[in-house]
């Protein structure tokens, strides 16, 4: 969990039209139970979390030094529609990327969490 915490952008795997996904997206941390994202009304990513099972990972990867970590989250995302928890969630410490009125909140449970750690060598990747 301090892991997860540490990075402000993560990465949301959905699926769109029977296709995997995926999306690099701010979020916070509710508690030790939830990931929180805020979409905009009506938006392709907010049709598509809805009531969904999805996969929500963050890194931190050093190919030079040959280190990193990722945790994994999967859950149900579940559209947060109380005033109240809106109300909540609107003073949580969370920015949307892009512009526009993102009102919409997503919680996305924590029901599996694993992760990895890798400190070994450092790695020469071939140019591309």
């Amino acid at each position: 969990m301090t892991l997860l915490r540490s990075v402000p952008v993560g990465r949301i795997v959905y699926t769109d039209q029977a296709l995997p996904a995926i999306r690099p997206v701010t979020f916070v941390m509710d508690g030790d139970e939830a990931v929180v994202i805020r979409t905009a009304p009506g938006s392709k990513l907010d049709a598509a979390l809805r009531d969904a099972i999805v996969a929500f990972e963050v890194d931190d990867l050093n190919s030079a030094a040959g280190t990193g970590w990722a945790v994994t989250v999967i859950g149900p995302a579940l559209a947060v529609t109380s005033a109240p928890e809106i109300r909540r969630l609107e003073s949580l410490p969370l920015v949307p990327w892009l512009p526009g009125a993102h009102q919409e909140f997503l919680r996305i449970s924590c029901a599996r969490l694993s992760g990895w750690r890798y400190a070994g060598r450092p790695v020469a990747l071939a140019p591309q």
